[in-house]
């Protein structure tokens, strides 16, 4: 072992004491509904971290899962299908001679537009023909402006050229020379890059992918010596492009991954951007994502004191992959080094690195003794061996590439689906293959079909039907229902309006002209509203983040509470009363997907809904975008009657399509 360890019982599947846990922060406490919420993810979280392996029993097991596995993987990072690997037009901008090493100021297209900056450190002399260990420095989180976030890393780039290797050292997209954005839905709002399946974590896996295929393809590089490392975002990179590339041959994340149980249950989410992050959607207990490492050489580096990447974590992480590598019989090519102090590097954490790259691309165990070399310093790290506006790829302003894509690539970087409209006679199977894929990417986490909402109390059925009753629609969610209309006698029918705002608010107006005395009316009010609304602080949006490291989204959760209503209120009057539904705008969309999931939903009334869930006022739901988008899902519930009001209605001509394709031509109403 090279490594510092701590040392504790291996945990299996079990997990850590509440009171070893290291809470990032107070929970939230102003909002009737925050103990609620917090408890759900709490509970939903320790569900998915409870078996780490599954039927996973031998290394053949792993192996043969490992392929979906994979794929799954590239699918949350919103890489799959695979890209095309477009040409790279790798360009050396200027090389900096330091005497025994060199730096090359280069840029490259990870795909047309999308640039990519860094430096590439590299001994001045090599012997004709001599091929070299190379490493993919991947940078964390290190404001430098318009020099990239790269020159705050540059001791390790001259410490790997002068010890023989090349070392290409990438800038991020939020913090590099061609500024992106990491924060979309931690602080921007963007809610919809949760539908377009967009998290900034695939563009920096991606321009790592890249990368290596820029070292691999130099004369210099060994291509079958290649290891990257990184620290903070830099640690998360190396998980993602080191699990994503078995070209990687050794990995060295610091303080780059903690689990579940400390994102959520213990917010530690609130201390990071989203570029830390990938959509759960196949609900994968955290550790699996560096499992896809296994059995290559990998050291999990930590500190004891670091807040966002606290020990409770790293020690159940490390454990889990030293499980399964064991199971390769490798488990002494993983290990953890843990080092004392907070979240940045020091001394140790270098040697370690350096140390590990060292045994196992240079077949060299040796201690390293001059990490400390050239390292950057000063009160706020101000003096650096190489003035930062050395190392620009662009020294100018007016050098940046006019093509350049970096600040709006979160709007191209996924593709969005094309769905044409079903042909007559086949509208079936394109609705049967449209469900498929909108269960698989939007919808994982359901069941087939939800089960009826019941009430949170054991009241008399008229007493709650007369006023206002709490419903548990899943365990530990409960929602507000108010009858507004109740009938004397049987009600010929049930209309539930939707709400998105206040459960004191009548139906909508639209419903003015459609209920009569023989209807019974209802308002729902879906979870995370009224009565059961928790705290939103942006940043962090602590709520609506946590969910998508669940696998699911805050509207998902409403879609879900909207049908186990509908059922709910079908079974109290033994299903002889059809249940409509009404909403408009976001409230709207919201019902048209519960409709989708609740076969017994007989029609539905829709006032403005959004044209698309590429506006902001639209909900957000993962991967959506992928699948189809709200006009097609407004088709999808043919033949059942179906009435639009209001807004964007040529923007549900493909609705219409669908309809006249299904032979419903007559069940669809568009109204002004």
């Amino acid at each position: 072992m090279i490594t510092a360890r701590i040392s504790l019982a291996l945990l299996g599947s079990a997990l850590l004491s509440p009171v070893m846990a290291q809470p990032y922060g107070e929970p939230d406490r102003g909002q009737p509904g925050d103990a609620m919420i917090q408890e759900y993810l709490r509970r939903e979280t320790e569900k998915l971290e409870a078996d780490f392996l599954g039927t996973v029993k031998s290394a053949e097991d792993w192996h043969q899962a490992r392929p979906r596995f994979l794929q799954e993987y590239y699918d949350m990072l919103g890489l799959w299908p695979r890209p095309e690997k477009t040409p790279l037009r790798a360009t050396i901008t200027r090389t900096l001679d330091q005497g025994d090493y060199a730096i090359d100021m280069l840029h490259y297209q990870s795909r047309p537009g999308l640039y990519v900056t860094a430096n590439l450190y590299r001994p001045a002399k090599a012997e004709a023909g001599e091929r070299l260990p190379a490493i993919l420095y991947v940078c964390g989180h290190s404001g430098r402006g318009r020099n990239g976030n790269k020159t705050a890393f540059q001791s390790h780039g001259i410490w790997f050229a002068r010890h023989g290797y090349v070392c290409l050292m990438v800038d991020t997209l939020q913090l590099g020379e061609i500024a992106g954005l990491h924060h979309g839905t931690y602080r921007e709002g963007r809610w919809w890059w949760l539908s377009r399946g967009y998290t900034p974590a695939g563009v920096e896996c991606w321009n790592g992918l890249r990368g290596l295929d820029y070292l691999v393809s130099r004369p210099d590089v060994d291509p079958e010596r290649v290891g990257v490392t990184g620290i903070s975002g830099g640690g998360a990179a190396t998980f993602w492009i080191a699990a994503a590339d078995e070209r990687v041959k050794v990995a060295v994340p610091v303080s780059g991954m903690a689990d579940l149980l400390s994102y959520v249950p213990n917010r530690v989410i609130n201390g990071h951007c989203d570029c830390m992050f990938l959509y759960n959607t196949y609900q994968w207990p955290w550790t699996r994502l560096a499992a896809l490492v296994a059995p290559r050489p990998l050291l999990f580096v930590n500190s004891d004191h670091d807040s966002i990447f606290p020990m409770d974590a790293n020690e159940r992480v490390i454990n889990r992959l030293e499980r399964l590598y064991s199971l390769y019989g490798a488990g002494d090519l993983t290990d953890s080094f843990v080092s004392i102090g907070g979240h940045a590097y020091r001394k140790d954490i270098r040697q370690a690195t350096y140390r590990f790259l060292n045994t196992h691309l240079k077949n060299d165990p040796r201690p390293v003794l001059d990490s400390e070399v050239d390292l950057v310093t000063g009160p706020r790290e101000d003096v650096h061996p190489i003035a930062p506006e050395q190392l620009r790829v662009f020294p100018q302003d007016s050098d940046i590439p006019p093509d350049a894509l970096n600040g709006r690539i979160d709007r191209e970087f996924v593709p969005m689906a094309n769905v044409e409209p079903p042909k007559d006679g086949a509208f079936e199977p394109w609705k049967n293959e449209l469900m498929a894929k909108l269960r698989q990417m939007t919808f994982h986490h359901f069941p087939e079909r939800i089960p009826a909402a019941v009430p949170l109390l054991p009241l008399g059925a008229n007493i709650v039907r007369l006023g206002t009753m709490s419903l548990v629609t899943e365990p530990g969610i409960h929602i507000r229902l108010r009858a507004t209309q109740i009938p004397s006698g049987r009600p010929k029918r049930i209309f539930l309006s939707i709400t998105t705002s206040n459960v004191t608010e009548a139906p909508s107006a639209l419903l003015s002209d459609v209920i009569t005395d023989q209807d019974e009316v209802y308002i729902c009010e879906p979870r995370g509203l009224g009565r059961t609304g928790w705290t939103r602080k942006n940043p962090p949006n602590y709520v609506e983040r946590s969910h998508y490291l669940l696998g699911r989204t805050v509207e998902s959760g409403r879609v879900w509470d909207i049908a186990a209503t509908a059922r709910y209120l079908r079974a109290l009057h033994q299903e002889q009363a059809p249940v409509h539904l009404a909403g408009e705008g976001a409230a709207a969309v919201l019902a048209a997907y519960a409709a989708l999931l609740e076969p017994d939903i007989a029609g539905l009334i829709l006032h403005q809904p959004p044209a698309t869930h590429s506006d902001a006022a639209a909900p957000a739901l993962l991967n959506v975008l992928r699948v189809c988008d709200i006009p097609e899902v407004m088709g999808l519930l043919a033949p059942r009657p179906l009435t639009l009001v209001g807004g964007p209605l040529e923007s549900f001509e493909k609705t219409a399509a669908i309809y006249r394709a299904a032979g419903a031509t007559d069940k669809l109403v568009l109204k002004k």
